[in-house]
């Protein structure tokens, strides 16, 4: 009888490693997504400071944690309450199950789990929710062959980066972050045992909905591990005391919507994992200027509402407005702003718009006429002329005019642009040649250039990024920059992609400089006087387009460039005398007094090159250069036959 039982012992055993076996071969591959662990992470955006500006994930927002991150009180209170004797049995706690099947047993229902930490890893990874025979089988099995593929710090890695902990946190590093704004390091042990306390039921014991039900399950967890010995007396007591402060945030945390999307427009065709490859994004953004930005947009906006009152030609809901800043040495963009307002409209009219500049555009030709050996005394003509063109077979009439509707006759070409006079710019034009013009132009790279006259009044269509880069070359000492976002991008796994901007030569530094003199005087005297801000040099242009279509204010400090658009979004017109000067000027000056108050320290004044000259004429400055040579006197002039600019 014992030859007979023992064999049927030994039989019975056989069959049940076979059994384990066969099913293993049919299943055991089912184990691979743990043993070789890769979740989906989420990505961070960060700004030039390392301020968070957003999380971006795909349905799970886990951010990961490597066991060396890990603190050692946070596995102690882990095992404490969850699974003492983890590192002791090999993935099954045969002694917890007898225990908890005669606990069911007497009970007449289930009371206690038996759980090991690898068998809720394996359940919550692989598993679904079904009660039954057949998934508790392959449970049992799967944690085996988890256990003797990984180490236990593994199992422990995966297990604290995999476990839900309410609020849409994965893991215990996204909770940490999430719930008490701290890394894992800087946990207090009462903050720890809540994080472990809450995988049990992670929405009843949720800090941010039961705040007091959290620390009562801490409590607990504390009170196993001062059971265990864990931890002494006075820790205990005065950890059982702590109640900490906890965030009730959004998981995204995005503080600067335009600047995401757009950041995801850039890198998703190359990174198409990059909602859950767990990448760290550095961007050039400042979030106090982009929220500078944000607000002094919006000051213009309402003023632009306050003026038109109930007017019943205006619709606020058309109205609207965009805004880059950027440095024009680095052309590293400090903000960016898309719109009024992200909850109403998510279109991004700083980089996706494209809207005629208007006059903001005159500065390229005026430059192409500097380079060309012009001055800033240079006379140009200011009276009304009729041009005729062909168009669809028939003669057609372009009578264009000044904004004041007046003629100056003649006018210096700094007053010309000050003012901002149209005539005076397609007579400038045409004297020049367009065809001369249109390829001084192309050295700016600037596409679809009108090959007509009405380029001189800014026919073209821009979006304010790409006027942005274009202006870089007056601010940047006649150096054009590729405006820039992003400065790296790295995964998780170490590599590292940094973006650096391109450069291109446009003129001098001198000649450069006579054309930041004369936009100096737009917003001292000109057109552009509601930019101005005390106590620092601004250079810039107004752009209004006809029928008050769209309104810039392309402007810059010496360290520091703006572009400002506001117009309907249906293109049509705004009110009447809604100027470049008037509901974008403000904007550029709001925003401009912020960057003075958050950075007093920001470069007030321009630098004057080497080989500039200035003189006095009609009691106004001019600056000259060895191209840009001062008009000859009156005796010269005659010798020369007048042929003098």
């Amino acid at each position: 009888m014992i030859r007979l039982f023992w064999s049927l012992v030994i039989l019975g055993t056989l069959a049940i490693f076979g059994a384990g076996f066969y099913f293993l071969s049919l299943y055991g591959h089912e184990t691979q997504k743990l043993i070789n662990y890769k979740p989906n992470q989420t990505t961070r955006i960060y700004d030039r400071n390392g301020e968070l500006i957003a999380n971006i994930f795909k349905k799970q927002h886990r951010l990961y944690a490597p066991f060396s991150e890990i603190p050692p009180r946070l596995v102690e209170a882990l095992l404490a309450i969850e699974d003492t004797t983890f590192f002791e049995h090999h993935g099954v706690n045969i002694d917890a199950i007898m225990r908890a099947i005669i606990k069911d047993v007497k009970a007449r229902k289930l009371v206690e789990g038996a759980s090991t930490i690898t068998q809720q890893l394996v359940k919550n990874t692989l598993l679904t929710r079904e009660k039954k025979i057949s998934r508790k089988l392959k449970e049992l099995l799967f944690s085996l062959k988890i256990e003797f593929e990984l180490t236990k710090e593994e199992i422990l890695e995966r297990y604290l980066n995999e476990v839900y902990l309410g609020h849409g946190y994965y893991g215990v590093k996204t909770a940490a972050l999430g719930y008490f704004h701290k890394d894992l390091d800087r946990l207090s042990l009462k903050e720890i045992a809540i994080l472990v306390g809450l995988p049990k039921a992670p929405s009843y014991y949720s800090p941010t909905k039961n705040y007091e039900v959290a620390l009562g399950r801490a409590n607990r967890v504390l009170s196993r591990m001062h059971t265990l010995g864990w931890i002494d007396d006075t820790m205990y007591a005065h950890s059982t005391d702590e109640r900490p402060e906890v965030f009730d945030e959004t998981l995204t945390q995005n503080r600067a919507p335009y600047v995401v999307d757009e950041v995801i427009r850039q890198l998703g065709k190359d990174f198409e994992d990059l909602r859950y490859g767990g990448y760290v994004i550095k961007t050039t953004i400042d979030l106090k200027l982009q929220d500078a930005a944000r607000k002094g947009l919006k000051y213009a906006y309402d003023l632009a509402l306050e003026r038109a009152g109930d007017a019943e030609d205006f619709n606020a809901t058309k109205l609207n407005g965009a805004l880059v800043s950027l440095e024009p040495k680095t052309g590293d963009i400090l903000a960016l702003v898309g719109g009024v307002d992200y909850k109403q409209s998510s279109y991004n009219r700083a980089t996706q718009g494209l809207r005629q500049p208007g006059s903001a555009f005159k500065p390229f030709i005026y430059q192409v006429a500097l380079d060309l050996g012009y001055s800033g005394a240079t006379q140009l003509i200011d009276v009304a002329r009729t041009y005729e063109y062909e168009k669809n077979g028939e003669t057609q009439k372009w009578q264009p005019k000044n904004y004041e509707k007046d003629y100056k006759g003649l006018i210096s070409l700094r007053e010309a642009l000050v003012h901002s006079r149209n005539l005076a710019t397609i007579n400038l034009v045409t004297d020049i040649g367009l065809r001369t013009m249109l390829q001084e132009l192309k050295r700016y790279g600037i596409k679809d250039l009108p090959h007509n006259l009405s380029l001189s009044l800014g026919s073209i269509s821009l979006s304010p990024l790409s006027l942005a880069k274009y202006y870089t070359s007056f601010a940047n000492k006649g150096v054009q920059v590729e405006p820039k976002l992003i400065s790296s991008i790295s995964s998780p796994y170490g590599h590292t992609v940094s973006f650096e901007s391109k450069e291109k030569n446009i003129t001098s530094p001198q000649q450069a400089f006579l054309m930041t003199t004369i936009l100096r005087d737009v917003v001292t005297r000109g057109t552009g006087r509601r930019a101005n801000v005390r106590g620092i040099e601004i250079a810039g242009k107004t752009g209004t387009t006809n029928k008050s279509m769209d309104a810039w204010f392309a402007g810059y400090s010496p360290t520091v460039e703006t572009i400002i658009w506001f117009g309907n979004d249906d293109n049509t017109p705004m009110r009447k005398r809604e100027t470049g000067g008037r509901v974008a000027g403000p904007s550029f000056a709001y925003y401009c007094k912020q960057l003075l108050a958050l950075y007093p320290q920001t470069k007030r004044h321009f630098d004057q090159p080497d080989g500039i000259m200035s003189t006095t004429i009609k009691g106004k400055k001019e600056y000259f250069s060895d191209i840009s040579k001062a008009p000859l006197m009156k005796q010269e002039y005659e010798e020369s036959g007048g042929l003098i600019f």
